[in-house]
């Protein structure tokens, strides 16, 4: 007859073989996902991005993160229409202090593999540490010669006063300048950075959302990047996404990128 001490280690172990078994099945399960989204947004095709794309500009790209499902990049750089091809795309990698983007790692590789230029991008909390949101960043992204600059996208104060919101965000961007060394880009609405962000930052580069504008985004400053659209359609992608263009030719877009 088994022991009480027997039996709570029978119990043990098979708890521990539950978990482990749960874990494997919930892994392949990611997985088979993960290659069905694949195969579905592998054959999706528009004829037309769907919206329309500024004149003037010659520098194309998107905007991406979990929430576009898994994208078939090979199909995001071989679409064009016209003269228009996507050139580049910010991805999404992290959020708050510890947060990573579901997709980043595999878009991270895939697009870079598909031969776009690729940067990352971290969404703000303005009630959280910076330099700690800095570092969450830092721990996830490993950035190589010819990437964009990494991005730092603040779009809301979540009730924290702006001054606290700039100190926040300049502690970011230094922690992040120092581990990388190469000045980030800020993100934001135009209306939010003429709102809230003061003269503080007016010598970091910037990325301007600001839809239903036909030529650029009206805000009183320089700006490099305008994020025209949120509603654009992509070969490879089966969800709409972000439209971006960059402000200049190849040869300022060539001196952008990370030596």
């Amino acid at each position: 007859m088994a022991t009480k001490k027997q039996k709570k280690g029978s119990k043990a172990w098979l708890i521990i073989w539950i978990i482990i078994f749960g874990l494997g099945g919930f892994t392949a399960y990611t997985y088979w996902r993960q290659l069905q989204e694949e195969r579905q947004a592998r054959f999706v095709h528009y004829p037309e991005f769907g919206i329309d794309v500024p004149a003037g500009y010659s520098i194309h790209g998107i905007d991406v993160s979990k929430y576009q499902g898994a994208i078939y990049w090979p199909s995001v750089k071989k679409m064009q229409v016209n003269d228009i091809k996507l050139r580049f795309a910010f991805i999404k990698a992290t959020e708050g202090l510890g947060r990573v983007d579901a997709s980043f790692r595999r878009n991270w590789l895939k697009a870079k593999e598909a031969g776009l230029t690729r940067g990352a991008y971290h969404f703000f909390l303005a009630t959280k540490s910076g330099k700690a949101q800095a570092q969450n960043f830092i721990n996830t992204v490993s950035i190589s010669k010819g990437d964009l600059p990494p991005v730092i996208d603040i779009e809301q104060l979540y009730g924290v006063p702006p001054a606290k919101m700039r100190k926040e965000v300049k502690a970011w961007l230094l922690a992040v300048e120092k581990a990388y060394g190469v000045r980030p880009i800020i993100y934001t609405y135009a209306n939010f950075y003429q709102q809230y962000m003061g003269d503080e930052f007016d010598d970091y580069p910037v990325w301007i959302a600001h839809y239903f504008e036909k030529e650029r985004p009206r805000i009183n400053r320089n700006w490099l990047f305008w994020q025209h659209s949120e509603l654009g359609r992509v070969d490879g992608i089966a969800h709409r996404v972000d439209f971006n263009v960059f402000k200049g030719d190849s040869t300022a877009f060539a001196g952008l990128l990370v030596p």
